[in-house]
């Protein structure tokens, strides 16, 4: 099935309207801010409600998705200028799911202190950047998770040249830990527990701590380990820098949306679900198209829109995995490419393989039924 013949289906219409607009330069146009309904109404069973965030997304013919200002193998520009990156591939690949386009996104940079008020202003359509899933951020009133892309943990970034073999031997140090974020406080927690003094280095954004710790105005960086080994890279020699064993946090990340418009943390939710269930289905982007038209696994079926009509009760085509998946392969292609062997960090999956991995991890798909 090619992409062309995947577009017709279920709404050729809508984004045929959405390709005109894009002929006319998305770049051009005004940008359409969402207003998010004061209260959701309660739908029958099987009825879809239009997401007011979707509708938005239509009519401008792009998705408008906040990341990271530049991290390493998360979201960055490269030398030509494209953003690249496991946040952005996701990006990518709900904005194909949406409108068949995985190029139909506008990327929003967002430090760690202005991202949840731009999703609050309606500035973007969902966050898709390395923020932890808290208790605090969870009832706070304004904010949805869609589910967990990434299982990360704080830990310690230290020159060799201290011969330190754990956090604990840190008395006294200065630490570099970014605001707005939840390092400062684990940072805390752990050395506070620990009966151990400290100086904390509270620098505005995660560059600048990065830059610090550089300019040796600080013993050590603390933030998650894949943020911690992306500044890593970026050193003047990184083989002279280690991770410390300890890691002395939960930081589940992925992607938020604004609170109540649930249709559209749905779509968000489901995507992401999307390209986990295609890794463990053995669904790749070179596969997808031919898998989509001759699997006989029922779960595949259900899952690439040949049986069943599940993209229609997100407000989508039935075939928005398909597009998805195509746009920027499964969860396992998106993660090697960016974080895993294929890329400079070389991150082991860890606690980011299947479940049913051996050995196993916590990356789990919810069922399409």
């Amino acid at each position: 099935m090619s992409v062309s013949v995947r577009r017709v289906l279920g709404w050729a219409a809508i984004l045929a309207a959405a390709a005109t607009l894009a002929g006319c330069g998305r770049d051009a146009e005004p940008e359409t801010t969402v207003e998010v309904p004061a209260s959701t109404t309660v739908q029958s069973p099987g009825e879809v409600v239009e997401s007011p965030t979707l509708q938005a997304i239509r009519r401008r013919g792009r998705l408008n998705c906040g990341v990271h200002q530049g991290l390493v193998g998360f979201a960055y520009t490269d030398n030509r200028g494209e953003w690249r990156g496991f946040d952005a591939d996701f990006c990518r690949g709900l904005a194909a799911a949406i409108l068949g386009d995985g190029d139909a996104v506008r990327f929003v940079p967002l430090t760690a202190e202005n991202r949840f008020q731009a999703l609050a202003d309606g500035r973007i359509d969902v966050l898709w950047r390395n923020t932890s899933w808290t208790m605090e951020r969870d009832t706070g009133g304004q904010l949805s998770f869609a589910g967990v892309n990434y299982y990360d943990g704080q830990g310690f970034l230290v020159r060799r040249s201290l011969n330190l073999s754990s956090a604990a031997e840190l008395t006294g140090a200065r630490v570099c830990v970014q605001s707005g974020s939840t390092s400062a406080l684990n940072a805390e927690d752990y050395f506070r527990s620990r009966g151990i003094d400290y100086r904390a280095v509270v620098l505005p954004t995660e560059e600048a701590a990065r830059q610090a710790y550089g300019r040796e105005d600080c013993d050590a960086f603390s933030a998650d380990i894949s943020a911690l080994a992306a500044a890593r890279t970026t050193l003047a020699d990184p083989a002279q820098h280690a991770l410390l064993p300890d890691v002395i946090s939960k930081e589940p990340l992925g992607p938020v949306t604004r609170r109540g418009d649930e249709q559209w943390t749905a779509v968000v939710r489901w995507t992401l679900n999307a390209l986990i269930l295609a890794e463990e289905y053995g669904v790749t982007q070179d596969t997808v198209d031919e898998q989509a038209q001759g699997a006989r696994d029922p779960r595949v079926r259900r899952l690439l829109g040949a049986e069943g009509q599940f993209g229609q009760r997100l407000g989508l085509s039935d075939t928005w995995a398909v597009d998805a998946v195509g746009a920027v392969g499964n969860y396992g292609e998106v993660f090697e490419r960016n974080l895993g062997s294929q890329s400079p960090l070389d991150l082991a999956r860890g606690l980011n393989a299947q479940w049913n991995a051996r050995p196993g991890g916590l990356i789990y798909g919810l069922p399409v039924r």
